[in-house]
């Protein structure tokens, strides 16, 4: 039920923005507008405000189904217009005034965005503390040196002005735009918190990145924070239920391995793995304040076409945490600057999907979406403004895509006309139009495939 809800008030937030944007501003254009709907069909719920500007009468609604909205504007190319109105609809307006209606929906959806990431900044956020977990085997961190523990300082790409680091999502979100840009990142690495710290360069530039998932942390090899190696909720009938591990249960050793976190513990169950049988080992776990030897033998799972081992259980405690907060200034500051480089990120992810570099798994639909929206709703209001935030700009930038069906289709209309001094002609402006909704229920329906997809596993 949070699934829904969160998913139904996170699109009609967003649609509502997107369509006040061109309302807004096509009032104060002078143009007179007939209907503001959020969602389409049967309207549920309708209303007409008495004070409005002089010359209009919007009606405001909202439909039955939400995956939508519009805003009607007196229109000669939708219907017939008094002459004593003629100068209120849409198409007598000057060039400029057109195109900064249409421009101005993925406007408002891109200032919501600043306006969230800043909410965000200024409220505060628990995130895990920058300490780095055991890199995986074989990766780049390992072989840049990295071992596990260090505490990361400062970080940036190569041949810029390093930033302070305040939480390992900092980091992640850094690591992910070095791999996706195709640029190395530094960092500045301590033993512990205020020592002396050294550089570190993770030579990302060479990496073909296709997909943007947790395959890609694992081969720069840094998946996730520093945690103890703790074992946490056991499943009934798991190999760590058979084997008598406990909640509780701090791993010191796996064979003749030190076990130092719960990155390292999770390897090594991966990796417990010969031919295609699983491995079992002798574990030594501290219980109480004594230690307890036990064998553990993991099943064999398929991740990703690999087979990894299994144990049914959660491995790792939870990450140190640390609250980030900033003043008013820097994190305004901040919220522009990530809802920036958010958008260039997704126009990034979507220039390699059309020339083949990406995969395009990463398009996702309604499906993931709303499964986004529960989980981020579950963790915290602040993770969920993250999660909108991060929506709001994927709406902005896909509008803003020179496809006849979206806003950008129309910006382009607008571009042609003030280059040329002629509007595009009506059966041109019908193939663009037919051709535009083509591409976009191809583009609909591979998202949806990838959502089933992910939702089956």
């Amino acid at each position: 039920m949070l699934t829904v809800f969160a998913f139904v008030v996170a699109l009609g937030l967003l649609i509502a923005v997107h369509e006040y944007g061109h309302y807004r501003v096509a009032v104060a254009c002078g143009v007179k507008v007939l209907r503001f709907s959020v969602g389409f069909g049967r309207p549920l719920l309708r209303w007409q405000p008495r004070k409005q500007r002089h010359g209009q009468v919007t009606e405001f609604v909202i439909g039955a189904f939400p995956l939508g909205g519009y805003v009607k504007m007196l229109d000669e190319r939708e219907g017939p217009v008094a002459p004593e109105e003629r100068h209120l609809a849409f198409n007598s307006q000057p060039l400029r005034a057109r195109a900064a209606i249409v421009a101005a929906g993925p406007i408002a959806n891109l200032l919501l965005a600043v306006l969230l990431y800043s909410v965000v900044n200024w409220s505060g956020v628990q995130e895990p503390k920058a300490v780095l977990a055991s890199p995986v085997e074989g990766s780049i961190a390992e072989k840049a040196g990295l071992r596990g523990g260090e505490w990361v300082q400062r970080a940036g790409f190569v041949g810029q002005e390093p930033e302070d680091v305040p939480s390992f999502e900092t980091l992640r979100w850094l690591l992910t735009r070095g791999a996706l840009d195709g640029q190395d990142v530094s960092l500045t690495v301590a033993a512990r918190p205020g020592s002396a710290g050294h550089e570190v360069i993770l030579p990302l530039a060479g990496m073909q990145v296709g997909d943007a998932d947790a395959r890609l942390f694992r081969r720069i090899g840094l998946t996730g924070p520093w945690t103890r190696p703790v074992i946490g909720e056991v499943m009934a009938g798991s190999p760590a239920s058979k084997a008598g591990l406990r909640t509780g249960d701090l791993v010191m050793r796996v064979g003749e391995t030190s076990v130092v976190d719960g990155q390292q513990l999770r390897q090594l169950i991966r990796s417990s793995i010969q031919g295609q049988q699983a491995v079992s080992g002798l574990w030594r776990v501290e219980r109480e304040g004594q230690l307890v030897v036990l064998t553990v033998t993991p099943e064999v799972k398929v991740d990703g076409g690999q087979l990894i081992g299994r144990i049914g259980a959660y491995v790792g405690a939870q990450p140190d945490m640390v609250t980030v907060r900033l003043g008013p200034l820097e994190g305004l500051s901040k919220g522009v600057s990530r809802t920036w480089e958010v958008s260039l990120l997704t126009l990034r992810m979507m220039g390699r999907m059309v020339i083949g570099e990406a995969s395009l798994k990463n398009l996702s639909g309604p499906l993931t979406i709303a499964d986004y929206a529960g989980k981020s709703a579950s963790l915290g209001f602040t993770q969920y403004l993250v999660f909108l935030a991060l929506i709001s700009v994927s709406l902005g930038v896909l509008n803003l895509l020179p496809l006849p069906v979206l806003d950008g289709g129309h910006l382009m209309y607008y571009l042609w006309e003030g280059v040329t001094g002629k509007s595009v002609s009506d059966i041109w402006m019908e193939r663009l139009q037919r051709g535009g909704v083509a591409l976009l229920l191809v583009m609909m329906s591979i998202a949806l495939f990838n959502d089933v997809t992910r939702l089956l596993g």
